[in-house]
């Protein structure tokens, strides 16, 4: 549910459904359960190692099913928050805007672009909100919230991907690896590679075809290393009105850079990349070239949809092309 509505509520939520909890918690179940032939041998290591799994086991699917699902509706003069567990009653509290003295923003130590809602109480508890779904727009929320609940003196806080700044940034500049990191990775590479070979002259044990293949391709890795180490820096965007100017580096090191405007877009949408929806998805541009550019991770799908949104509007790209 979006945080920003046609009503005067605003609404956070923060938990998965009970189907998304099952589906997790199940294939945990059915990773565990493939340690369950170790508990009928007569070894003890693979006893132990299974007894191990299925606990661990048995304990992640209790965090998964028992964490609560959490929402939160921030009306003008109070905030109702709503905490369920699955397959449990409901619990509601009401805090009033009377006994709201301090409001605070902080960002996230694991997504740059996520912010939540921290609000300090008149008995000194500090209460904390779901992150705010539209990461476009949350200085706007911020100071929405500040003014309906009267609270002086709340810093603004600094979100690159806010609609309101002139460039919103997604990522990280991009920095090519310093020569000194690149020739040890190259390093360590044909050291890996020999490693075999040595260890077999180093026992008076004759090589085997295995340990000559190493050698050579060990060479190749060097030399992709020293490259196209670069490569894997990463992308830098800056989203203007009317382009995106995409950062990268080549393999040498040197920068390059690419300009996407509205009518170049055959399609954008949303992606994962990663195993889980809340952290790892991206905006995925496609152009009429052909040519695909992902941009750097934005984090929950809600997050990336809203920051998807804002690059149709700054390059007013068609209906036809939009797929978020």
């Amino acid at each position: 549910m979006n945080d920003a509505t046609t009503s005067n509520d605003i609404r956070l939520r923060e938990g998965s459904s009970i189907a998304q909890r099952l589906v997790v918690a199940g294939s945990a179940a059915a990773v565990a359960l493939c340690f369950t032939p170790g508990l009928f041998t007569h070894d003890a290591l693979e006893m132990i190692i299974s007894v191990v799994a299925l606990l661990a086991g048995a304990a992640f699917v209790g965090v998964v099913m028992m964490t609560p699902a959490v929402v939160w509706i921030i009306t003008p003069d109070e905030i109702l928050i709503g905490r369920q567990r699955p397959f449990g009653k409901l619990q509601t509290r009401t805090v009033p805007k009377d006994d709201i003295l301090g409001l605070q923003v902080p960002g996230s130590k694991t997504a740059r672009a996520r912010f939540q809602l921290a609000f300090t109480l008149a008995s000194g508890e500090r209460l904390t909100s779901p992150p705010l779904t539209d990461v476009t727009h949350v200085r706007d929320t911020v100071a929405r919230i500040a003014a309906q609940f009267e609270v002086p003196d709340v810093e603004s806080p600094i979100n690159p991907l806010d609609a309101s700044n002139p460039e919103m940034r997604l990522g990280d500049p991009v920095e090519p690896f310093s020569q000194r990191d690149i020739r040890i990775a190259a390093l360590i590479a044909v050291a890996l590679s020999a490693a075999p070979y040595a260890y077999r002259l180093w026992r008076g044990l004759p090589p085997q075809w295995i340990d000559y293949t190493l050698l050579p391709l060990g060479v190749i890795a060097a030399f992709g290393v020293y490259r196209f180490a670069n490569l894997v820096t990463g992308a830098f965007w800056i989203v203007r009105e009317g382009d995106i100017r995409v950062e990268r580096l080549w393999g040498n090191g040197t920068p390059r850079a690419d300009h996407i405007e509205g009518h170049d877009v055959k399609t954008i949408t949303i992606e994962r990349r990663g195993r889980s929806e809340d952290e790892h998805c991206i905006v995925a541009i496609r152009l009429q070239s052909g040519r695909r550019f992902r941009s750097p991770r934005i984090g929950s799908r809600n997050e990336a949809r809203a920051v998807g949104a804002e690059i149709v509007r700054r390059l007013r790209i068609g209906a036809e092309a939009n797929q978020i």
